[in-house]
């Protein structure tokens, strides 16, 4: 027979619900990000630059947007980028051919430090007609070297 000890315990447990669970494991617990806003609005200023110049096409502001070597994990494979990389050929071929413009569609930071933010992303590319090509899961990792901002790693499921 349940005592009116277990009872009370029982009733608060399923009354506290998802929050119990979280002071029990502060692994799920959400993270306080305010004291980094000021590095996440410069990280979140990086991907929207990027966005632009490579919705633009412009090849100096795109690469304008990173931080050198540039690690891109994607198509199964890693690839380091510096300076230079980036050659116009590439939007009309490969994944890019059809390929008018990109959006974002999610941007939510996952991690935040001084120097460092990761995000966790998801893009769309359109066709000219706005028609959807496809959405894409991605993080970027937006980093500060001497003190600049720039997008210096991203791993993606697009191609």
């Amino acid at each position: 027979m349940l005592q009116r000890r277990d009872l009370i315990l029982g009733a608060g447990v399923a009354i506290a619900g998802p929050a119990a669970a979280q002071a029990a494991n502060p692994a799920k617990a959400p993270r306080d990000l305010s004291r980094f806003s000021s590095e996440i609005a410069a990280a979140q200023e990086r991907l929207d630059a990027f966005m632009t110049a490579f919705n633009a096409r412009d090849l100096s502001a795109f690469e304008a947007t990173f931080n050198f070597p540039h690690v891109r994990f994607a198509s199964g494979t890693v690839t380091i980028i510096q300076p230079g990389y980036h050659k116009p050929e590439m939007f009309e071929e490969g994944a890019l051919k059809g390929w008018d413009h990109s959006a974002w569609l999610r941007r939510e930071v996952i991690h935040a430090g001084a120097d460092k933010v990761h995000i966790d992303t998801r893009f769309a590319r359109y066709r000219r007609d706005g028609s959807l090509i496809g959405t894409y899961d991605s993080i970027y990792i937006v980093t500060r070297l001497d003190g600049r901002w720039g997008i210096q790693g991203r791993s993606s499921f697009a191609a």
